[in-house]
C-alpha cells in the first residue's frame, strides 16, 4: 500500500470497532504504520490483522486510556519501537448515559476520564516528540453533542465539548514548533451503539438531519485522512462537523 501517509506513523485509539477501527483502515491504506490501540486486546489484534491481511502495517496494543500510567508506557514503547509518531487520533470513548438528577460520581467520573482526560494524557505524553521533531498532526473525536448538549448525556457532552476547548487551547499552543491540532465532530453515525436504537427512535433522529440519513463511520475516517494528511497542513484549531446538517 502507499498513498499520503507514507512513511508516517499513527496512533488511533478506540481502534477497535466503530469510527476507531474505520479511520485504522483508512490511514493503513494510505500508507502509514498505524498502532490500533484498544482497551481490548482481542479487538485491537483483529483491526492489525485486517490491515496486515490487506498489505498494510499495523501494531495491536492493548492500553486503558484512563490509566496515565499505562498511557506513558506505551508511548515510549511506541516511539522506542517506530522512532517517532506524526499522527494521534484520539477517538477512545464511551457513554454511561442518565439524566443528571440520577447520575451517579462513578458514571460522571469515567466518561470525563475516559473521552477528555485520555485525550489529555496522551496529548501530553507525545507532545515533547512532536515537539523536538517539530510536526505532528493530532486529531480528537469529539460529537456534536458537545456543541449542542444532549438530554440524558451530561456527562458525555461535557467530556466532548471539553475535548473542543482542549483542542484549541493545544492548537494555540503547540502552532509555532509545526504541530496541528483540529476535531472532528460526528453527527449520528452507523456503528453498533445506532443499530440497537429503536427504528421510531432512528426515524425520528432522521428527520432532523437535512441530508435525511446517519452517516458511515468511512466518512469520519476519510475527513481524518484530510485533516491528517498534506491536504490539511494549513488547519489547526478547527472543529469540523461531520453530521448531515444536523447542527448548522
Amino acid at each position: 500500500m502507499s498513498g499520503i501517509l507514507e512513511n508516517t506513523t499513527a496512533i488511533v485509539t478506540g481502534a477497535g470497532r466503530g469510527i476507531g477501527r474505520a479511520i485504522a483502515m483508512k490511514f493503513a491504506a494510505a500508507g502509514a504504520t498505524v498502532y490500533c490501540l484498544s482497551r481490548t486486546e482481542a479487538n485491537a489484534a483483529a483491526v492489525a490483522a485486517e490491515i496486515t491481511d490487506a498489505g498494510g502495517k499495523a501494531r495491536p496494543m492493548a492500553v486503558d486510556v484512563a490509566d496515565a500510567g499505562a498511557i506513558e508506557a506505551c508511548a515510549a514503547a511506541i516511539l522506542k519501537e517506530a522512532g517517532s509518531v506524526d499522527i494521534l487520533v484520539n477517538n477512545a470513548g464511551i457513554t454511561r448515559d442518565g439524566l443528571l438528577m440520577r447520575m451517579s460520581d462513578d458514571d460522571w467520573d469515567i466518561v470525563l476520564q475516559t473521552n477528555l482526560k485520555g485525550a489529555f494524557l496522551w496529548t501530553r505524553a507525545l507532545t515533547r516528540p512532536f515537539m523536538k521533531q517539530r510536526r505532528g498532526a493530532i486529531i480528537n473525536i469529539a460529537s456534536v453533542v458537545g456543541l449542542v448538549g444532549n438530554a440524558g448525556q451530561a456527562n458525555y457532552a461535557a467530556s466532548k465539548a471539553g475535548l473542543i476547548g482542549l483542542t484549541k487551547s493545544t492548537a494555540k499552543e503547540l502552532a509555532s514548533r509545526g504541530i496541528r491540532a483540529n476535531v472532528i465532530a460526528p453527527g449520528f453515525i452507523r456503528t453498533d451503539m445506532t443499530d440497537a436504537l429503536d427504528q421510531k427512535i432512528i426515524d425520528g433522529v432522521k428527520q432532523q438531519i437535512p441530508l435525511g440519513d446517519f452517516g458511515t463511520p468511512g466518512n469520519i475516517a476519510d475527513a481524518a485522512l484530510f485533516l491528517a494528511g498534506p491536504t490539511g497542513a494549513y488547519i489547526t484549531g478547527q472543529v469540523l462537523t461531520v453530521d448531515g446538517g444536523m447542527v448548522m
